[in-house]
């Protein structure tokens, strides 16, 4: 019964492709600059960048599927039509909101969820990217044992983290809107991969983006792209003839 009646809901509106570009390319504009972005940019300098990746990209990965269930769950208690309208409001708000911070708000956001960050790792900010380096990371933590690599404290400390970072976060509610509008299934490996490149440039490269990529560029484009999508799920929505209504009953 339950398998039945959210198969259509599985399937998704397009394939699977179409929801691993839309998740794909929505993290990578959303996530670059984010207080998760910066939490593994700060920690890589003080830890082994192996392990802050893996405890990051856990959390972030753990975070993505759950979201995208939370997606397909929305529409098999309410209709996929009032749930694709939802999507509609909320890409329309994410995109109008970042639209208006960059152009009208402060200009120091990415030095808020840089300081953000860095508080809540409890180092401070200025002290850990003076200069663009914050020496070998071995003279500010103790080597870890090969059996330790998966159970020690820095990667329980960036799982932590990253997970209450990325909770509440627009991309995680860009993501559950995604994955009820579109295919889950590419919605979440879409997600995943996106996030595995901004937290790998995040651990390697992470002072040097920071100090050369516009975070006014990266806003401007993450608010254009939610609204592009509240359009084109707002064109499938009023061009689609027969949407079917999973809150109905399915009899077997």
């Amino acid at each position: 019964m339950v398998a039945t009646t959210l198969a259509p809901v599985l399937d998704g509106h397009g394939g699977w492709m179409e929801g691993f570009l839309a998740s794909w390319s929505m993290i990578l504009v959303s996530e670059i600059g984010d207080k998760t972005f910066f939490i593994a940019c700060l920690m890589a300098m003080r830890y082994p960048k192996l392990i802050v990746f893996t405890g990051a990209i856990s959390a972030l990965a753990a975070m993505t599927v759950l979201s995208a269930l939370m997606g397909v769950i929305v529409p098999s208690v309410l209709s996929v039509r009032f749930t694709q309208m939802l999507a509609v409001v909320l890409f329309f708000g994410f995109g109008c909101k970042i639209l208006y911070d960059t152009l009208f708000g402060e200009e120091d956001d990415g030095e808020d969820e840089r300081a953000e960050a860095a508080a809540a790792i409890g180092g401070n900010k200025d002290d850990e990217m003076e200069g663009g380096r914050a020496g070998p990371a071995s003279a500010r933590a103790p080597k870890v044992k090969a059996w330790q690599r998966f159970f020690n404290p820095i990667l329980v400390q960036a799982f932590t983290l990253t997970f209450v970072a990325e909770w509440g976060d627009r991309s995680q509610i860009a993501t559950i809107a995604l994955a009820a509008a579109k295919n889950p299934y590419g919605v979440t490996l879409g997600g995943i991969v996106g996030h595995s490149i901004c937290t790998g440039a995040a651990v390697m490269f992470g002072n040097l983006i920071s100090a050369h990529i516009s975070q006014r560029s990266v806003n401007l484009t993450g608010g254009s792209l939610f609204i592009f999508f509240a359009l084109v799920t707002l064109y499938q929505l009023l061009t689609t003839d027969a949407i079917p209504d999973t809150s109905a009953p399915v009899h077997a």
